[in-house]
């Protein structure tokens, strides 16, 4: 579970995160939706601990997310917009490198469950500069998820990816079934198809709706019956 309280963020006289306070439930789907330059990078950096809270709270998992409380981060794992891979390297020996960044030996079995989940245990012995966008998305993805951590914080997961490699990534996140996630997206179609809520953030403020009750409200229309 993610809880924020009263969160503000402010860059100078700037305020870019006003009182926020929400709280995402476990194996919720959640998407991160406003206006580019709304805050949606500042709100998942807080999360991540990547900017230290200035005002406000926020716990992971009942954690409370502090520099110097490493605890809650063995709960989170998280899948920026661009991963970083190395495209010497194959897809399995990226696998292995990020792995053993975590703990000393990198797990065999676990790197061929979750490079199956997304589909690339056939592909692993192929160098990721032959990888298709759709394929190193993936790839990125099953690093994140080799940690097995609890709750999944994805940037724009599909971005820039053809819509067969789109629906490929919807299917898997469709299929994390004891997964808490939050995810930014623009594309209210993959919203609508993967996710159970919505947080809306607009003028600093955030906002909570289920799927359907964000589309009714912002006369997106509801969902299909």
């Amino acid at each position: 579970m993610i809880k924020v309280t009263n969160l503000n963020q402010s860059f100078g006289k700037k305020t870019v995160l006003d009182s926020v306070t929400i709280t995402i439930h476990k194996n919720e789907i959640c998407a991160l939706v406003g206006r580019n330059g709304a805050g949606k990078s500042t709100f998942l950096h807080s999360l991540l601990g990547l900017l230290p809270v200035k005002q406000g709270a926020i716990s992971i998992n009942g954690i409370e997310v502090k520099r110097k409380n490493d605890e809650w981060k063995r709960t989170i794992a998280y899948l920026p917009e661009k991963f970083m891979l190395y495209p010497m390297l194959t897809g399995l020996e990226n696998m292995a490198f990020f792995a053993e960044a975590v703990s000393k030996e990198a797990d065999m079995e676990r790197m061929e469950q979750v490079l199956k989940s997304v589909r690339l245990w056939n592909d692993r012995a192929i160098q990721v500069k032959k990888y298709s966008k759709g394929m190193l998305q993936r790839l990125g993805l099953a690093i994140t998820l080799y940690q097995d951590s609890s709750i999944l914080i994805l940037d724009e997961p599909t971005s820039g990816i053809d819509p067969m490699g789109r629906k490929e990534i919807l299917e898997i996140l469709k299929s994390l079934q004891d997964k808490t996630i939050l995810l930014s997206s623009h594309h209210m179609d993959e919203i609508k198809h993967v996710c159970s809520h919505v947080v809306y953030l607009q003028d600093g403020k955030m906002e909570k709706f289920t799927v359907d009750e964000f589309l009714v409200t912002h006369h997106l229309g509801g969902m299909e019956s």
